[in-house]
């Protein structure tokens, strides 16, 4: 059974090429340890709620878009597996990857499928 992991942060909007270009370097390793898809998508029509929506989520500032990114794995063990090889690879480090934006104010979490 498949898992997805997802992702919202807010990102700068002068950040957004610096944002691709992180992604672009993440991608290949989410791969090379097992990921079978990585999409990144940049807020374009994210609307504010008036009880919650993804700012605040995310405590948005007034100068960030939303992204929102999800990963999808084969199964948890794989991705369970992977994350770990990741957070131990030189590559995933803040000097040869840094994140164009405040990861302190991203979410995420795993998802198992929902088949119907």
């Amino acid at each position: 059974m498949s898992y997805v992991d997802g992702f919202v942060a807010a990102v700068p909007a002068a950040n957004r090429e610096a944002y691709i270009e992180h992604a672009r370097k993440t991608a290949p390793l989410f791969k090379e340890y097992g990921a079978t898809r990585i999409a990144e998508h940049w807020g374009d029509d994210v609307p504010h709620g008036k009880q919650t929506d993804f700012y605040r989520a995310v405590a948005a500032k007034e100068d960030e878009v939303v992204v929102l990114s999800f990963v999808e794995w084969p199964s948890k063990e794989v991705r369970d597996a992977g994350w770990q090889k990741m957070m131990e690879d030189p590559r995933m480090s803040q000097d040869a990857n840094p994140m164009p934006f405040d990861g302190a104010r991203m979410i995420y979490g795993g998802f198992a499928a929902i088949n119907l």
